[in-house]
């Protein structure tokens, strides 16, 4: 009797939480802009594009190529080879050579309390000029010329401050695009993006495949050297903007730009190593409530949904319809993905606890998080944030 009444409780409270989630993300939802809605501009104010890549020969110059042939006129693009053993500095050499507008960038050695790419990202805005920078990841594929322009009209349009936009992302296999869908659902629900379309709320967010920020602000914000030590470096960016009073904008932008999040389900396991402890704010309390959470909220309702008890059944029941609500509204306008991959969600929630252990114990293991070869000491990581 007593386990049946815990049960009842903690459905209920499921639900409670799943209602009041689903009502925050359709009010939500509704403030974001698509960036392809934007007009465009052509002339303005100078943009630096600045790209840290470190052992990214398979995907840099398809890269680079959908960058270099934006119609926006006034660009220059700060290239950051960060300790590559492949030919990652060969190809910016290269398209250095052959465009006027490319300079590029080649780091040797990580000084002491920096995270490569922050570092790398830092010093390419000390090479830069322009009144707007971009940062960009290595892997972004923008597929439409306009991007950019439309992006630098939406910028200047809403006087902002900082913009981020949510690519389109893409996975080869079947089971990677359900975990890319449950990790977008995730993060909506958990980090609340819309919230940075509210000028009055500190709730910031920032996206590593476009994230624009004025220079003044940039500098204002303290640059890279604030999070020089934060694996969610794009996150903490659109953070700091906010928790300083700044002007952002949270759009999307599917259209527009293209990421393939990891070739394969093992390729995302081991990409989230390094955010996935962060993000819990290296806590083991903050890891045990995730997992808790997730399994109880996510995983059980479809377990108890077989029960013989009525109250119990109908309590799953609703769950369930409350959270497929919540899953279709985000994928359809998060994603391009089908809002059908809800059949198979209690498996992905599955998938994703396993990925929070696997990342956690990894890091204890380690001592640290391994990211592009190199290893953080977990000690530094907690001492720097």
């Amino acid at each position: 009797m007593r386990n049946l009444q815990m049960l009842i409780i903690l459905l209920s409270a499921s639900l409670l939480v799943w209602i009041a989630i689903l009502i925050d993300a359709v009010l939500g939802l509704k403030s974001l802009d698509r960036l392809e809605d934007s007009n465009t501009m052509t002339e303005g104010p100078l943009l630096s594009v600045i790209t840290a890549a470190r052992n990214e020969e398979a995907k840099l110059a398809e890269s680079l190529e959908t960058q270099l042939r934006q119609s926006y006129k006034r660009i220059e693009w700060i290239l950051v080879n960060d300790r590559s053993a492949d030919s990652t500095g060969s190809i910016m050499d290269h398209i250095q050579k052959n465009d006027s507008r490319v300079k590029c960038i080649h780091i040797d050695s990580l000084p002491c309390g920096w995270l490569g790419k922050n570092h790398a990202l830092y010093k390419g805005y000390m090479e830069s000029s322009g009144e707007l920078i971009l940062f960009t990841d290595a892997d972004v594929l923008f597929k439409k010329k306009e991007a950019f322009s439309k992006a630098v009209h939406y910028f200047s349009k809403n006087e902002l401050d900082h913009l981020t936009a949510a690519p389109s992302l893409t996975g080869r296999s079947f089971w990677l695009n359900t975990f890319i869908a449950f990790f977008l659902f995730g993060f909506s629900y958990y980090k609340r993006p819309w919230l940075a379309n509210n000028q009055r709320s500190k709730s910031g967010v920032g996206i590593g495949a476009f994230n624009m920020v004025s220079r003044r602000s940039y500098e204002a914000i303290g640059t890279h050297k604030a999070i020089k030590m934060r694996p969610d470096d794009d996150l903490m960016l659109g953070m700091k903007i906010k928790q300083n009073g700044l002007r952002q904008k949270f759009a999307t932008a599917m259209d527009l730009i293209e990421v393939e999040w990891y070739e394969s389900l093992k390729e995302a396991f081991k990409g989230l190593e390094k955010n996935t402890f962060a993000g819990l704010h290296y806590r083991i309390s903050m890891v045990l409530f995730a997992i808790a959470g997730t399994f109880s909220s996510q995983v059980l309702p479809f377990l108890t949904i077989f029960s013989t008890d009525k109250v119990i059944f109908n309590l799953s029941l609703a769950n369930i319809i409350f959270l497929a609500g919540v899953y279709i509204i985000i994928t359809k306008r998060m994603t391009n993905f089908s809002p059908l991959l809800f059949t198979v969600f209690p498996i992905t929630a599955l998938l994703f606890i396993y990925s929070i252990i696997r990342a956690s114990i990894l890091t204890f293991v380690r001592g640290g998080i391994v990211w592009r070869g190199t290893l953080y000491k977990l000690s530094e990581l907690r001492n720097k944030n």
